[in-house]
């Protein structure tokens, strides 16, 4: 067996844990959705893929570590993970899909790797508990909704390769205090140091 096929276990309700066999590669999209008893799973070191909803509403999973050579987490992968607390994301990431981890209430922190360009809408939404997040320099995109609701965060960086922030994208993070935009301090430095060449000129 080298993939668990799409829904292959949706809503195993009593299922609480699961060890995936090292040769799987990829996991398919809602092959775990609703298994609400699930506590913990053990991802291979093979496996590329996580499909769309792979773990939509896994409510009870409380912890994941993600293989080194997964490239991209698809739509709703773990959304509605109610009480995961702790999630590895690792380094060969390059896109996390929209509503990623949209509601997991328990997160408190999380890291997202360097290699990640893209950072889809509302993957984050709805994270209330969420303190602290560190957005990489190679990010462009950050979608819609992105960390809408996220009230727990007091501050974030905008880095300054960042080109798009979509609509709403910390709409509701009420305790937020500070916001820097690199690329907009980048700016004004530069504007800075024009002026005052002008100046030394006249």
């Amino acid at each position: 067996m080298t993939s668990i096929g799409d829904r292959a276990f949706e809503h195993c309700s009593n299922l609480t844990e699961i060890t995936i066999p090292e040769r799987v590669t990829s996991i398919g999209n809602n092959a775990f959705n609703g298994c609400e008893s699930l506590t913990k799973i053990i991802i291979p070191k093979g496996v590329t893929s996580i499909g769309d909803g792979a773990f939509f509403d896994c409510s009870n999973l409380t912890e994941i570590t993600i293989p080194e050579g997964v490239t991209s987490i698809g739509v709703g992968a773990f959304g509605s993970c109610y009480n995961l607390r702790e999630i590895t994301i690792p380094e060969g990431v390059t896109i996390i899909g929209d509503d990623a981890f949209n509601g997991c209430k328990s997160l408190k922190e999380i890291i997202i790797p360097e290699g990640v360009t893209s950072i889809g809408d509302r993957a984050f939404g709805g994270c209330y508990n969420l303190r602290e997040i560190t957005i990489p320099e190679g990010v462009t995109i950050i979608g819609d909704d992105a960390f809408n609701g996220c009230k727990s965060l007091k501050e974030i960086t905008i880095p300054e390769g960042v080109t798009s922030i979509g609509n709403c994208a910390f709409s509701g993070c009420e305790n937020l205090k500070s916001i820097k935009l690199e690329r907009v301090e980048k700016l004004l430095e530069e504007k800075k140091a024009d002026e005052k060449i002008k100046q030394e000129v006249r």
